[in-house]
């Protein structure tokens, strides 16, 4: 065989394997811990930088981290994290992925290059690994990862070019590398000479994708309870303060209640009946889950903004406690209807609401319209369990 030299003799895919394919593994929820401190990192950035420059700053920084654990996700659906090789690697990569983290508060000033340099060994180095693994045992798989390692090269010059200059230009640079490997994830990675990798040829577990996904989910969820938290323990304790805590707790739960009691299971079902589950896992997951994370995030810093303003928020502390509980909405109406072609009108009636409580801002003190906000995702959870019930259908979907 051409190229027999090289590659990892031993056959490490995840379908070879013996026992469960569709196991989450130990080993990929320690790689999930170190997003824990990523995630109130990032947090903690967003609360320190509300103006429009941080806004930008903040956006980057969450598509960087998720595309970072989502693409990992991917290598761990392919490959097994029980065997030695690929857990080694995993370990390799949280440690990368820690540096990534601790680099977030300065990412746009001392620590840019750290942040960069940190992000392209994980990208390049963990394509680079897919590559190797693969390369005797699935030539068309390595030579899809051989598309993605041409577009990841391509970024990663992006992200070290933009962190050695002022932020002038890093910030066009690094939404350039974002824009690079977004795009060319949704075009199949088309590559010159090589042309594209067909989406109906990406095999994957289905049921290891979504739980992937839905455990992510639960770590935005758990950071959100430490920023609010630590938050809560630094003030003195208020009226203001424990109903902003008591919301806080009770718009995390409905939350937890619209994605896993309304739509979590539907995900995998649905990859197995697909006759394309490529093209379902990249734009259900890959894309939509996106805005899914970045809503509660943004939603922990509103807590956080309420906590430390209860009587008079800013422009922006105003804008995230609505805004985070509709880009969470945004992202569970797009994610189902991914799934069912079908808009879900009580998510969407709900993103109506809170568009029209953005008109209490001005009369009513943060805490109350953190409230509204929560009482809204109450009612929207609440409407689609009705919904649920009367069409009959189980629980998770």
């Amino acid at each position: 065989m051409t190229g027999a030299w090289f590659g990892l003799r031993r056959d490490v895919r995840r379908q070879d394997a013996g026992g469960d394919p569709d196991r989450v593994t130990f080993i990929e929820l320690f790689f999930d811990l170190v997003f824990v401190f990523a995630l109130t990192q990032l947090s903690t950035y967003l609360y320190e930088h509300q103006d429009p420059l941080g806004v930008l700053e903040g956006a980057i920084l969450v598509c960087a981290l998720w595309w970072v654990w989502i693409s990992t996700t991917w290598v761990t659906n392919w490959l097994d994290p029980e065997r030695l090789p690929v857990r080694g690697a995993v370990v390799v990569l949280a440690f990368v992925a820690f540096v990534l983290s601790v680099s977030i508060a300065e990412s746009f000033g001392d620590r840019a290059w750290a942040f960069a340099i940190a992000y392209v060994v994980l990208q390049l180095g963990r394509t680079a690994f897919l590559a190797w693994a693969a390369w005797r045992h699935d030539r068309e798989l390595a030579e899809l990862v051989l598309r993605l390692l041409f577009w990841v090269g391509i970024g990663a010059a992006f992200w070290i070019v933009g962190a050695l200059l002022p932020l002038p230009a890093q910030l066009p640079l690094w939404c350039a590398a974002l824009a690079v490997e977004y795009v060319a994830a949704s075009t199949g990675f088309r590559t010159p000479g090589l042309g594209s990798a067909p989406v109906e040829r990406w095999d994957l577990t289905g049921p290891h994708i979504a739980e992937r996904a839905a455990l992510f989910v639960l770590i935005a969820l758990g950071e959100s309870f430490l920023v609010t938290g630590f938050a809560f323990v630094a003030k003195e304790t208020s009226a203001a303060s424990v109903v902003t805590m008591v919301s806080a707790f009770v718009a995390a739960a409905a939350m937890w209640w619209i994605y896993f009691d309304h739509g979590e299971r539907m995900g995998s079902e649905a990859i197995a009946r697909s006759e394309t589950p490529g093209r379902l896992a990249r734009t259900a997951y890959t894309y939509v889950h996106l805005a899914v994370i970045a809503g509660i995030v943004v939603m922990s810093v509103a807590d956080k903004e309420m906590l430390s303003h209860p009587e008079e928020a800013s422009l922006a502390g105003t804008l995230a406690i609505l805004g985070g509980p509709a880009l969470f909405l945004v992202g569970t109406v797009l994610f189902r209807y991914v799934l069912e072609h079908r808009w879900m009108w009580t998510q969407v009636a709900g993103i109506g609401a809170l568009a029209a409580a953005s008109a209490l801002a001005p009369v009513v003190p943060p805490v109350a319209l953190g409230v509204v906000a929560t009482l809204i995702l109450v009612a929207v959870g609440a409407a689609e369990s009705v919904v649920r019930i009367r069409e009959g259908r189980r629980s998770g979907g």
